[in-house]
């Protein structure tokens, strides 16, 4: 796994990301129920608006899935974690 910042950070950077997903991901890796943040499959879509939003899908055996959606793409994001319901609480808890 490469990780930036000498091991601290929670994101696994082999991955590509769509615009503005480091930002927003370094944003909250801090949430201490984050145990690891690995960027999935990116896919191209057609939309409209600026910015980029997360979006929780579900639960999976090891955290959670969600969605990071930009005016122009979609990727899936998983978050490893050993309480999926407090995390999910945290982030639809975000502005």
């Amino acid at each position: 796994m490469k990780y930036r910042k000498s091991g601290r950070s929670k994101i696994k950077y082999e991955h590509g990301m769509i615009d503005g997903l480091r930002d927003l991901l370094e944003s909250i890796e801090h949430i201490e129920e984050i145990v690891s943040i690995i960027p999935g499959v990116i896919k191209p879509v057609r939309g409209s608006g600026s910015g980029i939003r997360l979006e929780v899908k579900y639960p999976t055996q090891t955290g959670i899935k969600l969605l990071a959606k930009s005016s122009t793409s979609v990727q899936e994001v998983f978050m490893v974690t050993k309480d999926a319901d407090a995390l999910i609480e945290k982030l639809k808890a975000l502005p």
